[in-house]
C-alpha cells in the first residue's frame, strides 16, 4: 500500500489544476502569423507586435512577439495596451450609428442641428456650408483643422468647436476627400450633445462596458499605464523611443486633455477584437445587439461614389472607416468590401465579410512613411488570411 502525507498530495494536486488552467488559457495561434512579424523586429522596422485573427464565433488567433519595451528588454504580451489613434473613428462612427437607430438623430441632418454655431459657416465661394453629419463622417466636409496650441489647451470636444468655425472650409462640402480631423471630433461632440453625456460616459456606457472591452480608454489608470507598450521611431537605423504626440507633452494618466473621438483611444488588441467581432456579426456580440444590421452596412458601404479616398489605391470610405473597393497591393489578399481603419503608429483592424475574417496588428511605431502602406501589415495580412 502506497501512504501518501497530505502536505504531499495538496501541492501536487494544486500544481495539476494550474497546469491545467494554463494549458486552458493558451490562446490559439494560426501557423506562420506570429513568425511574419520576425522579420521586421530583426531588422529594428518594429521592436514588438500584438497579431490578432477572429471570426464570429471568436479568437482564431493571438500571439505576441517581440519586445514591448527594448531598454528593458520587457517581452511583448498579449495585454499590452497601445494607442490606437485613428482606430478610435470606426468607434466614433458605431455611437453615431448607435443614436440613429434610435431615431435621435440622421446621417443626413445638418451639423448645425446640433451645434447650432455650424449655420453661420462658409464655404470658399461664400455659400452657406450645410454640413450633413455624413458629410463629417466621410471626410467630405472640408471643414478647417484646430491650431496646435489650441488643441493643446482644449479640455472637451466643446472647446474645439470655434477653432473649426473660424475659417470657411477649404472646398464645397461633397466635392473632394480630404482626411479631417475636425470632422471626427465634431461627430463626437454631436454624440454628446444628443445623449447628454460625455464622449467617455458615452463609449463606457453604450459600447465598452457592455462589450467587455476593459482596457479600452481614453484616460489610462496607473495600473493600465504600467502595461502600455512603449512607442518607438526609427532613427539612423536604430528604434529611439518616440512621444504619443496626443499626449502634447502631458503624462499618460493625466486627464488634462480632451477626449479625442479622432484618434483619443488606448486598447489591446483582445479588445479591439470584441468591437471587430460585434461588426463581423452584424451589430451583435454574444447575444447583445450593439447597432442594427443596416447601421453595420452603412459603415461598410462606400458613401463617397468616385472620389479617390484613403492612404491606399482602390479604397472608398464608408461611415467612419475605409472600404476596400478593388484588393491590391496591401489589400490584395482581402476581399472588395472589407472596412476597416489604421491608426497613426501602425495599428491595423480589417473586417473581412466575405471570409468571416477581422484582421488586427498592434505595434507602435512612430514614423512609418506610411502606417497604412507598411510591408508590417502586408505580411501580416498574407500570412493571416491564405
Amino acid at each position: 500500500m502506497i501512504h501518501l502525507t497530505l502536505s504531499r498530495i495538496v501541492p501536487f494536486a494544486v500544481f495539476a489544476i494550474l497546469l491545467g488552467c494554463q494549458a486552458q488559457s493558451r490562446p490559439p495561434m494560426i501557423s506562420g502569423v506570429g513568425e511574419s512579424i520576425q522579420p521586421f523586429i530583426q531588422k529594428s522596422e518594429i521592436s514588438g507586435a500584438v497579431t490578432c485573427v477572429v471570426s464570429k464565433d471568436g479568437i482564431a488567433h493571438l500571439q505576441a512577439t517581440g519586445l514591448a519595451d527594448i531598454e528593458k528588454g520587457e517581452p511583448m504580451r498579449t495585454d499590452h495596451i497601445m494607442w490606437i489613434a485613428s482606430m478610435t473613428k470606426p468607434i466614433t462612427a458605431a455611437a453615431v450609428l448607435m443614436l440613429q437607430d434610435e431615431g435621435k438623430l440622421s446621417l443626413d441632418d445638418p451639423v448645425s442641428r446640433f451645434i447650432p454655431e455650424f449655420a453661420n459657416l462658409k464655404t470658399p465661394s461664400g455659400k452657406p456650408a450645410n454640413l450633413t453629419i455624413r458629410q463629417i463622417l466621410t471626410h467630405t466636409s472640408g471643414l478647417a483643422e484646430a491650431p496646435r496650441e489650441q488643441e493643446a489647451a482644449a479640455l472637451t470636444l466643446a472647446d474645439l468647436i470655434p477653432s473649426y468655425l473660424a475659417r470657411p472650409t477649404s472646398f464645397e462640402p461633397g466635392s473632394k476627400w480630404q482626411y479631417c480631423q475636425s470632422g471626427i471630433n465634431t461627430a463626437g461632440r454631436i454624440v454628446e450633445v444628443v445623449s447628454g453625456k460625455s464622449l467617455p460616459e458615452f463609449f463606457q456606457q453604450r459600447l465598452l462596458g457592455p462589450m467587455g472591452m476593459k482596457d479600452t480608454t481614453f484616460y489610462l489608470t496607473s495600473e493600465q499605464a504600467r502595461r502600455l507598450a512603449k512607442s518607438y521611431k526609427l532613427d539612423n537605423g536604430k528604434l529611439v523611443e518616440a512621444d504619443i504626440f496626443l499626449l502634447q507633452g502631458k503624462d499618460v494618466t493625466s486627464r488634462r486633455h480632451y477626449p479625442a473621438a479622432n484618434g483619443g483611444l488606448f486598447s489591446t488588441a483582445g479588445d479591439y477584437a470584441r468591437f471587430c467581432r460585434m461588426l463581423l456579426n452584424q451589430g451583435t456580440l454574444e447575444g447583445r445587439r450593439y447597432l442594427s444590421a443596416a447601421a453595420v452596412k452603412q459603415m461598410a458601404t462606400i458613401q463617397t461614389g468616385d472620389l479617390k479616398t484613403g492612404f491606399t489605391d482602390g479604397n472608398g470610405w464608408g461611415i467612419g472607416c475605409c472600404v476596400v473597393r478593388e484588393p491590391q497591393g496591401v489589400t490584395a489578399m482581402l476581399s472588395p468590401g472589407t472596412f476597416g481603419h489604421g491608426g497613426a503608429y501602425g495599428t491595423q483592424a480589417w473586417i473581412d465579410p466575405v471570409k468571416d475574417r477581422a484582421y488586427i496588428l498592434f505595434v507602435q511605431r512612430a514614423n512609418f512613411p506610411n502606417a497604412d502602406n507598411s510591408d508590417v501589415r502586408k505580411a501580416f495580412q498574407e500570412a493571416a488570411a491564405r
